[in-house]
């Protein structure tokens, strides 16, 4: 029927990151100066869960674009690849595929007239197996592997490419030619602006690209556009009214000076050659509140991530068309108007915020110890204090502290570094750490995310027809240069992950019960796990894999965690009662013939309604006792089958009502009401053992439980849930919550 809300509404994360995916390497294609509107729209009118879609998509929208007639430099072709973990690269991958491999690649690129192909994009990421893979010996993906992988992806998008020339050859066979879309080009600027604009603004352009504030350099550069406008822009001037092409004729004019001076100075916007750092910088435990934070910062760019953690249940649920049905490790990234000096809307994560989360999740998801070893549901949010390029890798950075601080046992940190290329006058300038001038007029955005001797994720964008595989190799090494740098300064902070969570986070364990106590442990509705989430407070979710129960407690002081693990355990395993042992006890259960008590975890007794009237005949239990009253009595026996027989003790002195009863020989006593045969009505005296005394009174109020089924002492007759298959009641924290999941029915 469709999504939880049976109707599509806005797009899904996972959407959003397709789209994306779509858009990056479709996006350059189309040429200088198309301004008109186009959309492509993708509809998935089918899917066998065995095969990503994104891939597809990339395919299907450059096909489109192919017989439209649109302005477009394509076919764009794209694949994904997959490293095996015997160390060979896959192509097209399955989901199941996937995840066994260590690494994984969608690379996009389009075909030279010389053959070869121009990668123009790529998304990689490792897997949640993957440092379980090395552990087993798998060769680990490092940039010569990563460099191999994107060669070796060049022949299967030359296959993508070679099936879309074929559709356009089959639509024109069909259909005529395909005739090519009128457009009138929007330049940014005319020609002859430029040349007014130049020897105006050269001079304070120059200076402005030299200062290495980011604040100070954009008010240098506003100046300079402000005195050029000023003196072609007026009344009566060459250019009056075209205020804005001169601006983007001074843009344009800043962004050649920037790149001249990287290729034939070896120096960058703020003094640095290609290779430098900014300087570095972190800090963890900023937020004594939270469970873990961390605090990165890198020049001008600075990024605090906030760890929490939570029960397992709060795991994401997923609604996509994948395999994957939730997820444990959600990361947000949130960059305000104010990290640039801006004023602007804060509200729901734009596409850009949410491709950035996604980026730094993968970086740091391979190096997570699982759920199936650290129970825990995490979150880390992201949040860029100021901005002034690369904040998703140090988003990456912060991230890796705050998981440490909060004692997340990670494989290993992990450090992100942006990267930036310039091709001018033949010669190609790799750049480490850019700044944001630096992305915005460089020729090549490329982020590398990795530990000391693996990487875990990469993005790269070009606006360049390829890259030649020795200068991509080369940009590689240099990133991991930086990389280690980063990583040492990390470290010098905090080595590895804090020994234990922190004391404002949950504690958390999870404990093993048969199949058959998991309705005695949440009770009719829930009632005995919500009596021990009230009484202890802590969280607790029961849920089982088909052979065991599975209980999971948590809560943030420890005593509470493990009073409420002793409590299950006894439900489980109760405790005996001694015969002649004095208990204190409550009242559970009433019945025509006597009042069950509880004088254990998960064991009661019977208190014959005999016993309650110290010699005088009680009608109806109601009359002395009622539910939840206290009672102390002493154990008078237990039988061969665990019943226990409970008789008040003399601190006992019921409070009979005029009426209520009589004298415990009445002869207005019915034969039955003590479980005695027909003879006793006759007169004649019988002998009754309490044990067929007693099921016999339960056999009259209950009917005949059929073999094996007497009720005991030793259990409430209400406790337990009704289960069928792989279903049944799972109690937890705040009443019943009831979802269906797979045909199975959980109360939480």
């Amino acid at each position: 029927p469709g999504s939880f809300f049976r109707r599509e509404g806005r797009p899904t994360e996972d959407a959003i990151l397709t789209c994306r995916l779509t858009d990056r390497p479709l996006r350059p294609a189309f040429p200088d100066g198309f301004r008109n509107e186009t959309q492509v729209v993708l509809t998935i009118l089918g899917a066998d869960m065995e095969n990503p879609h994104d891939v597809l998509a990339i395919n299907a929208a450059s096909a489109s674009l192919m017989i439209s007639g649109i302005p477009f430099e394509g076919p764009i072709g794209a694949v994904r690849v997959a490293y095996s973990q015997s160390g060979e690269w896959i192509p097209h991958p399955t989901y199941a595929e996937g995840d066994e491999s260590t690494f994984e690649l969608v690379v996009a690129g389009r075909q030279l007239d010389n053959g070869d192909v121009a990668i123009m994009m790529v998304e990689a990421g490792g897997t949640t197996k993957s440092f379980d893979y090395y552990a087993d010996g798998a060769p680990k993906v490092d940039e010569g592997a990563l460099a191999r992988g994107l060669e070796a992806s060049k022949t299967w998008i030359k296959d993508s490419i070679s099936l879309q020339r074929q559709l356009v050859a089959s639509v024109i066979a069909t259909r005529g030619p395909i005739v090519p879309m009128e457009y009138t080009v929007a330049l940014d600027y005319a020609p002859e602006v430029m040349d007014a604009v130049a020897p105006i603004a050269t001079p304070a352009l120059s200076a402005a690209v030299a200062i290495a504030g980011k604040a100070e350099r954009n008010a240098a550069t506003d100046a300079a556009a402000a005195e050029a406008i000023a003196q072609l822009c007026g009344e009566g001037a060459a250019f009056a009214g075209r205020d804005k092409e001169v601006k983007e004729a001074v843009r344009s004019l800043t962004k050649k000076l920037v790149r001249k001076r990287i290729v034939e100075e070896g120096l960058r916007i703020d003094g640095r050659g290609p290779r430098d750092l900014r300087p570095l910088s972190s800090e963890v435990g900023v937020l004594p509140t939270a469970h873990g934070t961390g605090l990165f910062q890198r020049g001008e760019t600075q990024v605090m991530n906030v760890c929490t953690m939570a029960m397992p249940r709060m795991n994401q649920l997923l609604d996509t068309l994948s395999p994957e049905t939730n997820k444990y490790f959600l990361f947000h990234y949130n960059m305000a108007p104010w990290a640039n000096g801006e004023t602007g809307r804060v509200g729901s994560p734009k596409r850009r915020e949410i491709g950035h989360g996604a980026l730094a999740a993968r970086a740091l998801l391979p190096v997570l110890p699982g759920q199936e070893n650290f129970n825990y549901a995490l979150r880390l949010v992201a949040e860029v204090l100021s901005s002034n390029g690369s904040t998703s890798m140090a988003s990456v950075c912060s991230g890796s502290l705050a998981l440490m601080d909060a004692g997340v046992p990670i494989r290993a940190a992990v450090a992100g570094i942006a990267m930036g290329l310039v091709y001018a006058e033949g010669k190609y300038t790799t750049l480490t750490d850019i700044l944001g001038a630096e992305d915005a007029f460089g020729d090549m955005d490329f982020k590398v995310a990795g530990t000391a001797d693996a990487i875990t994720a990469l993005q790269l964008d070009t606006k360049i027809d390829g890259i030649p595989a020795e200068v991509l190799a080369a940009a590689l090494d240099q990133a991991k240069d930086a990389r280690m740098e980063i990583l040492a300064n990390m470290n010098a902070c905090l080595a590895a992950p804090r020994e234990e969570v922190a004391a404002t986070a949950p504690k958390i364990i999870t404990i093993t019960i048969p199949m058959d106590k998991i309705g005695e442990v949440i009770g009719p509705k829930g009632k005995v796990i919500n009596t021990i989430v009230q009484e202890t407070g802590a969280d607790i979710a029961v849920d089982d894999d088909g052979a065991q129960g599975i209980v999971t407690i948590g809560a943030v002081e420890a005593w509470r965690m493990e009073e409420a693990k002793s409590r299950i355990q006894n439900i489980v395993s109760p405790p005996m009662a001694e015969v002649g042992k004095v208990y204190p006890g409550r009242v559970v259960n009433i019945t025509k013939f006597g009042a069950f008590v509880n004088i254990l975890p998960g064991r009661d007794g019977l208190v014959h309604i005999s016993k309650l009237g110290k010699g005088k005949r009680i009608n109806n239990v109601e009359d002395v006792l009622t539910l939840g009253q206290e009672i102390e009595v002493v154990v008078e026996e237990i039988d061969e089958k665990g019943k226990v027989s409970l008789t008040p003790t003399d601190a006992w002195n019921p409070v009979i009502a005029e009426g209520a009863g009589g004298s415990h020989g009445s002869s207005s006593r019915r034969s039955d009401d003590e479980g005695g045969s027909s003879a006793a009505a006759e007169g004649g005296a019988v002998a009754v053992s309490f044990d067929d005394e007693f099921d016999a009174e339960l056999a009259g109020e209950l009917g005949d439980l059929g073999p094996g089924g007497e009720a005991g002492g030793h259990e409430r007759n209400d406790r337990g849930g009704d289960r069928g298959g792989r279903g049944g009641d799972r109690g937890g924290r705040g009443g019943d919550r009831g979802g269906d999941r797979g045909g199975r029915r959980r109360h939480r």
